[in-house]
């Protein structure tokens, strides 16, 4: 998995979005961290709108809207109408047809491979949140996808938090450096 993670990393290539009209967000998995990543992604720039989500479950969309209304500074940002919150194990293929530019992909991980190649395929920029698999076979469908979109103008980047944690740097090159394993 970390070889895959990797990858990942290194693989935003995405051509420009026009900046005289919004970028168009939508997220698969509104859960917690997907509300979170949404609310990151909605504050990153002026011209960025929430499009459209897909849950399992309808209560879970809601209460991700609602949280996210709740911070003022991305009120005016909230344009998921009714039609455009989908429901449903197949909710993921909706939202990449319903014209957004970037996905993010923050479900249960073990649906990461399987919507993450339905995005590349689909021409849609990703945030997966990782892990990008629970599995060998998941790691090994996550590879393949990101080389078939290698040369497309896609960004495609992963949630990988680690080297923002200052503790967590110093702790790996102390294991790095005085070769504190093997």
């Amino acid at each position: 998995a970390t070889a895959a993670t990797s990858a990942f990393a290194g693989a935003a290539s995405g051509a420009g979005i026009d900046p005289s009209r919004n970028l168009k967000v939508g997220v698969i998995g509104t859960g917690g961290r997907g509300t979170g990543a949404a609310a990151q992604a909605l504050s990153a720039d002026d011209n960025i709108e929430l499009h459209s989500m897909a849950d399992v479950f309808p209560e879970k969309i809601d209460k991700s809207l609602e949280t996210l209304a709740k911070n003022k500074n991305l009120t005016d940002k909230l344009n998921v109408a009714d039609d455009r919150k989908f429901v449903g194990l197949d909710a993921y293929k909706r939202v990449l047809d319903s014209d957004v530019d970037v996905v993010i992909l923050t479900t249960s991980p073990g649906f990461r491979p399987l919507h993450f190649r339905a995005a590349v395929e689909a021409g849609k920029h990703v945030f997966a949140e990782k892990p990008m698999a629970v599995d060998a076979a998941g790691v090994r469908h996550s590879y393949e996808t990101l080389k078939m979109a290698e040369g497309r103008p896609l960004s495609i980047v992963a949630g990988f938090c680690w080297r923002y944690s200052h503790s967590r740097v110093e702790a790996y090159r102390q294991v790095m450096e005085e070769c504190m394993i093997g």
